[in-house]
């Protein structure tokens, strides 16, 4: 199953690898449970994905234990409709309102939709719990401030959701939140990033993490009952506030130059960068002013480095509960995140830099792996990969694949990926294309074009064409 050439196996990694891919019917252990680690905007900027000056020796490790997916495409740059497929297994509507249009749909129908991810996972035994931003809005629910408990975004899916506000008073304004309460009430009053000396939990991610590991040695009091609980962190969101020693990592270091940082000539799916343009600036603009644009870059590096400090911690207790030979370890960012290329600052583009996040399964034991994947796989893979491993039968209504072929074997190659905005694209190997709703095309060549800055698709028509077909198949399998 792993060819020896590949990878060295210990006899302990190799059966751990055999009790994840055992069917139900032929273990007699327990499910292995599962700890999936959700971490907003963060791009794929870390060593374990081959860029070097991010401290993240946390996540560095968990690459270390299991299979890194270097080249995975969420299904869309935003955080709503991403969870959407994260937690759906299924293309779904674009925006930040799909997941509570589908939980008020059920309430009235519990049949209405399919099971999520985690009520797949509740329906065969397991006890489910997520704490932090896991769907759209932490703790999963909506109302003015997002605390309204008749209000849940998945229904029928947790059997605790939870978001401990502390001084930030409720989800809402713990989700832009800055050090000790500061509330975001109008983003102009607010500064785009600061670094605050104190501990972990000055900052909302603290408190977060802190519930998680409170909900996972009650859950470890009950081993006769697997679990699924969901972590979710909110850095590096905007506004970025990290600690203060989160950026000792990076005061005085040079920052390499940003990449294609023109804004792109032509129609193309540039925008505007409006979530961090109203943000106070003190009147500048990195676009404009590259020390400004390293100071943004440096306040991002330590939010990512704050939460690779929050990971650490939840995966240490993890071992310290003696739980992790029989976990599944998932640590997934929701999107990537715009510093600068194509004049960039933020999501919501289709371009490259808006879609690609890391991925990085972690098997029970975690030293099966060890090794990085260069398959272009999606977010909707996630839930099938996560049944096979639990050794639970695989929805038939799920529409992404399972990646334990490449995780037996990271040289396999994997699928195209599709995502959305108002328009679509579509990812393979040496493409990218891009279709508006009116009909014009983008389309990138990545073997010459790794930027995406020169649109080719006036002199390929038969790859356009080609490639409209498939996207447009694909997403005839899209939730309305």
């Amino acid at each position: 199953m792993f060819p020896l050439k590949l990878q060295r196996i210990t006899l302990a990694a190799a059966m751990a690898m055999v009790f994840i891919l055992l069917p139900e019917s032929g273990r007699c252990q327990s499910r292995p449970n599962v700890l999936m680690i959700c971490v907003d905007d963060l791009r794929p900027e870390l060593n374990c994905f081959g860029k070097g000056y991010i401290h993240s020796p946390h996540i560095d490790a968990l690459a270390a234990r299991g299979t890194a997916f270097h080249r995975h495409y969420v299904q869309a740059p935003t955080c709503g409709a991403s969870r959407f497929a994260l937690l759906t297994g299924q293309y779904g509507p674009y925006g930040n309102g799909a997941l509570f249009a589908r939980g008020r749909a059920l309430r009235n129908d519990p049949d209405a939709f399919p099971p999520t991810l985690p009520a797949w996972f509740r329906r065969h035994g397991y006890q489910t719990v997520s704490v932090g931003k896991v769907s759209h809005h932490p703790g999963g629910r909506g109302g003015s401030d997002w605390n309204d408990s008749g209000d849940p975004e998945l229904p029928l899916s947790w059997d605790r959701h939870l978001l401990p506000a502390g001084p930030w008073l409720h989800p809402r304004g713990a989700m832009h939140g800055l050090a000790h309460g500061q509330i975001r009430v109008d983003a102009g009053d607010m500064d785009l990033f600061e670094s605050m000396p104190g501990p972990d939990e000055i900052y909302p991610d603290g408190l977060i993490v802190e519930e998680a590991v409170r909900q996972m040695r009650k859950l470890a009091a009950a081993p006769d009952k697997p679990f699924f609980l969901a972590a979710g962190i909110i850095r590096p969101h905007l506004p970025f506030g990290a600690p203060a020693y989160c950026m000792e990592p990076y005061r005085d270091i040079q920052l390499p130059a940003v990449p294609h940082p023109r804004k792109p000539s032509g129609r193309t799916t540039w925008h505007g960068s409006g979530e961090f343009m109203k943000y106070n600036r003190w009147g500048r603009n990195p676009n404009e002013d590259t020390a400004f644009s390293d100071e943004v870059r440096r306040h991002y590096a330590a939010c990512v480095t704050y939460a690779d400090a929050l990971v650490g911690r939840l995966v240490d207790e993890l071992a310290r509960l003696g739980l992790a030979g029989n976990t599944v370890i998932v640590l997934w960012g929701d999107h990537g995140w715009h510093l600068g290329e194509h004049a960039i600052w933020g999501k919501h583009a289709l371009f490259e830099e808006s879609l690609r996040s890391p991925l990085i399964i972690v098997p029970p034991g975690g030293q099966a792996f060890g090794r990085a994947s260069d398959a272009i796989v999606e977010t909707i893979d996630i839930y099938p990969t996560l049944c096979r491993m639990a050794g639970l039968e695989v929805p038939d209504h799920l529409h992404g694949q399972s990646l334990v072929p490449q995780l037996e074997n990271a040289s396999l190659m994997g699928h195209t990926a599709v995502s959305y905005t108002s328009a679509r694209t579509i990812r393979t190997d040496r493409y990218r294309l891009i279709e508006h709703p009116d009909g014009f095309v983008e389309l990138y060549d990545h073997l010459t074009d790794p930027g995406e800055i020169s649109n080719i698709a006036a002199d390929s028509p038969d790859v356009v064409r080609n490639l409209r077909r498939i996207l447009a198949k694909r997403l005839a399998l899209r939730q309305p």
